[in-house]
């Protein structure tokens, strides 16, 4: 039982942001999220469609992780949705003020730009597995789950 929980535990934690908190953000403060949408996207059926989008991805795929439902591959799509938001919305190179020292948005978005991609590396872990082998299992079969809540010699 404690196998179980710790396992459940450890992709609550990677999904965290996304589900409940980043989507039910989206749903609450739907219009707020266009507006930062449009800030990068002018034409505001875009922005529109790319915050309905985030909501779809953070809703589905985080169920998919939490649940084992094709975990795999719903891992793969939100580490490719952090690298994507990564460079959509933490563009610290266009900040003026970037600098090492003293107060600094552009460094802030730089931190936030790697925590993108630290969480898109868990994800990818998840969906590839740690060795080459595990990763052509992946590509193998990308919609096949972990089954991560079953011991062995469980049956399923």
């Amino acid at each position: 039982m404690f196998a179980v929980l710790a396992a459940f535990l450890a992709r609550v934690l990677l999904v965290l942001l996304f589900l409940p908190f980043s989507a039910l953000d989206k749903l609450l403060n739907f219009n707020l999220a266009v507006g930062q949408a449009e800030q990068e996207e002018k034409n505001p059926a875009l922005a529109k469609l790319l915050i309905l989008g985030g909501f779809g991805i953070e809703l589905f795929m985080g169920l998919g992780v939490l649940t084992g439902l094709a975990d795999r591959f719903c891992a793969f799509v939100l580490a490719l949705y952090c690298i994507v938001t990564a460079l959509l919305w933490k563009q610290f190179w266009r900040r003026p003020d970037f600098r090492l020292v003293g107060t600094s948005q552009g460094r802030e978005l730089f931190w936030d730009f790697l925590k993108n991609l630290a969480v898109a590396g868990g994800f990818f872990m998840l969906a590839l597995g740690t060795t080459a082998t595990s990763a052509q299992n992946f590509f193998d079969a990308p919609f096949a789950s972990h089954h991560p809540y079953h011991r062995p010699g469980e049956a399923r």
